[in-house]
């Protein structure tokens, strides 16, 4: 298959991350399926789009004809199978955690077409933890986003051992596609390389937070200030969620049981409480509507 070829895309999570790459795929032409379990979940997206849309013909950015077009392209379901349906390329965009993914792939696997991709956009969890559920592992990688997609340039392409050389190729291509800046790593490696690098500059941030040295405000003032970051590290984690901080680390905790790989004192806290970030209104920082 070429790229060409990819005429459908289903995305599987209809949150943060799904319902951007989902518009993002049917502004660049492609239908898309969408399926979320919640139908709640599946309202917000719908919401989104519909408001997104005319903001952007508002705006100039696109014209009425051509946001109509966009949302025809879009088709948002909480059937599986019915968004899967004559893919030619799926993208898997659900929580991170690895049963959950592992059960979507096996019944994606089931349901697509045999010449469908099947991509994680996980931020850490590599795809040979999840190709061996299907019966087309060479078929399988990570293409992952950066939040938000609609506006982020930076794709991560993850090629495993499992996965063929055509399978890596393709899913650049289809970056670029997107209108995307593609990077190919030729192996698997925890965190990949923006969240390695990433991960070092937030469990700095916490230990000198924890330790009393500075406050969230200051810390976050001195690397925008000092480094040219757009963001520092406690507003950066209120926009991509502490609940995604707290599961990506239990993740890796869990993996390898390791006391430094637990997650800081204070993402547990704030995870208990409910204080997630921007999603739920309260984080390092305050949010209103």
């Amino acid at each position: 298959m070429k790229v060409a070829d990819i005429r459908k895309i289903c995305v599987v999570g209809a949150g943060n991350m799904g319902h951007q790459i989902s518009i993002l795929a049917a502004i660049y032409g492609y239908k898309v399926g969408c399926v979320d379990a919640s139908p709640e979940q599946l309202k917000k997206a719908e919401d989104f789009i519909d408001k997104y849309l005319p903001a952007r013909v508002a705006k100039g950015k696109l014209t009425a004809d051509q946001a109509t077009l966009i949302r025809g392209n879009l088709h948002f379901t909480t059937s599986l199978a019915e968004a899967a349906r004559n893919a030619d390329f799926a993208v898997e965009a659900a929580t991170e955690k690895l049963d959950l993914k592992k059960e979507i792939f096996k019944q994606l696997d089931q349901l697509l077409p045999p010449h469908a991709i099947l991509v994680t956009n996980s931020s850490f969890l590599v795809s040979s933890l999840l190709a061996g559920v299907t019966n087309r592992p060479e078929k399988v990688c990570n293409m992952h986003f950066f939040n938000p997609a609609l506006v982020m340039k930076c794709v991560e392409v993850v090629k495993g051992p499992h996965t063929a050389e055509e399978t890596a190729q393709l899913t650049v291509e289809l970056a670029r596609k997107l209108g995307k800046e593609p990077v190919l790593l030729n192996k698997e490696i925890y965190g990949f390389l923006v969240n390695r690098v990433l991960a070092a500059i937030n469990n700095e941030a916490l230990f000198l937070l924890e330790a009393g040295v500075a406050s969230a405000e200051d810390i976050d003032s001195a690397v925008t200030n000092a480094l040219g970051h757009p963001l520092g590290p406690f507003r950066l984690m209120d926009l991509t969620g502490i609940d995604l901080s707290y599961h990506i680390t239990m993740e890796r905790y869990q993996a390898t049981g390791k006391a430094e790989d637990k997650p800081s004192p204070t993402i547990v806290e704030k995870y208990v409480k409910g204080e997630w970030g921007q999603k739920t209104g309260k984080g390092f920082y305050e949010y209103k509507e």
